[in-house]
């Protein structure tokens, strides 16, 4: 059964840090992209962070130079470290597992967890 677990989410005040995780279970993690997605009230779900099989990186514009997404692969957890937090940041974020297995894809999603960026 698959599964991904995020965990870290919480309130923070504006220019705080947060580590978000994610454990994966259930599927050869290694062998897939690892992305954290971010949902706003009343907004879509866009893509925050992603970080591929050979650990290539790549971040939303808003996020750059403030978050760091990273992955362990001993462990089957990818993390997201957030610093410098501003209250646009406040979301749900979302722990995304990808691969293409020939033609078909392989799409998780783990249930969410709130990030509140507040003073």
């Amino acid at each position: 059964q698959v599964q991904l677990v995020e965990s870290g989410g919480g309130l923070v005040q504006p220019g705080g840090s947060l580590r978000l995780s994610c454990a994966a279970s259930g599927f050869s993690f290694r062998t897939y992209e690892m992305r954290w997605y971010r949902q706003a009230p009343g907004q879509e779900r866009e893509l925050v962070a992603t970080i591929t099989i050979e650990r290539n990186t790549n971040y939303a514009d808003s996020v750059k130079g403030r978050f760091t997404i990273s992955r362990d692969n001993a462990k089957n957890t990818v993390y997201l470290q957030m610093n410098s937090l501003k209250p646009q940041d406040t979301a749900v974020y979302y722990c995304n597992a990808f691969a293409w297995g020939g033609i078909r894809k392989y799409n998780y999603w783990g249930q969410g967890t709130q990030v509140t960026v507040s003073s």
